[in-house]
């Protein structure tokens, strides 16, 4: 198995990072959704979109900037896979809202490959409670 150093890791492409990001948050959701008592196949999908769709995402990273959750190194991160190029934009989104999405994956990615997992529980953990207890929309 191939070894990153933390030097590559933080030299990688931030689409890169948005894609392993996205692969550990998807799987962090879904392991929270079965701990949770969800069970039921399509229940399990419709929950789980509720937390992965770009939408949620970029939602996600607002809260985030706003409230000062982020170091200055995850938030540069974040900047990289915001304004990473991806070449495509699924069709139910829009780009600036695909773009708050992909920072938010890198960032993810980011910490989960440095092997910062404590950081990695944080950030999902916070983003699971801002999901689920969603404050008035004119906070957001």
């Amino acid at each position: 198995m191939y070894t990153l150093r933390d030097q590559d890791v933080k030299q990688l492409n931030a689409l890169a990072l948005a894609y392993m990001g996205d692969a550990v948050y998807e799987q962090a959701i879904r392991e929270h959704l079965l701990r949770s008592g969800r069970v039921k196949p399509n229940t399990l999908h419709k929950e789980a979109t509720r937390y992965v769709s770009a939408k949620s995402q970029a939602a996600i990273v607002r809260m985030m900037e706003q409230s000062g959750l982020l170091s200055e190194e995850e938030e540069a991160v974040l900047r990289r896979g915001r304004n990473a190029k991806s070449g495509s934009v699924p069709k139910n989104t829009d780009v600036v809202t695909y773009n708050y999405s992909s920072g938010f994956e890198a960032v993810i990615g980011f910490l989960y490959l440095l092997g910062k997992k404590e950081r990695v529980a944080e950030l999902i953990g916070v983003s699971i409670r801002f999901i689920e207890e969603p404050k008035e929309e004119g906070s957001r």
